[in-house]
């Protein structure tokens, strides 16, 4: 079902506003569900990145990264249960990609709080770019599901016939050995 949406939506400037903009314009039950996890998992990021912003309590910060790690977890889980037309998608894989990234990308900057790091800052920086573009991959998805980007997937494919499959390959076989 394609839904139309306003230029006005189409710039998003922060973590919330993304949370926001994932609770309108639903196409079906599995992109309202896709929705509400990315918007859990927006508020989470927008969370820790707040925190890390206005606290100088490494505890606090590690407490905060710890409760985002569980949720791109739960979040991992989720999108491993969509259907097909989800996992037909090209950019289904981008964003599982995109997801890894992150998490790989949370634990380093985790790693970098607990050792108290110098480095930390340049973690954090890291991890807030590979958050943006993570969500960026998941509104893609989104976008190209709910615009009919699924319907492609469930196309039957065409028809290759076995048989003359194997017969060119002893074929070929039979060349090669020559």
């Amino acid at each position: 079902m394609p839904v139309q949406r306003s230029s006005q939506q189409l710039t998003l400037h922060s973590f919330g506003e993304i949370s926001r903009f994932l609770r309108e314009d639903v196409a079906d039950d599995e992109s309202r569900q896709l929705r509400e996890s990315l918007g859990a998992l927006s508020e989470q990021i927008d969370s820790v990145v707040r925190i890390r912003r206005t606290s100088t309590d490494t505890a606090d910060i590690i407490q905060g990264v710890e409760a985002l790690a569980a949720c791109i977890r739960e979040h991992q889980f989720f999108i491993s249960g969509l259907g097909s037309g989800w996992h037909g998608l090209y950019e289904f894989g981008s964003y599982q990609g995109a997801l890894r990234e992150l998490r790989r990308a949370l634990d380093q900057w985790q790693q970098t709080l607990q050792r108290r790091s110098s480095r930390e800052r340049d973690s954090f920086d890291a991890f807030e770019l590979l958050a943006w573009r993570t969500l960026g991959e998941a509104l893609l998805l989104i976008d190209m599901y709910e615009q009919g980007g699924h319907l492609s997937s469930e196309l039957p494919g065409p028809h290759v016939d076995p048989a003359g499959a194997v017969t060119r390959m002893l074929g070929w076989l039979g060349r090669w050995r020559r």
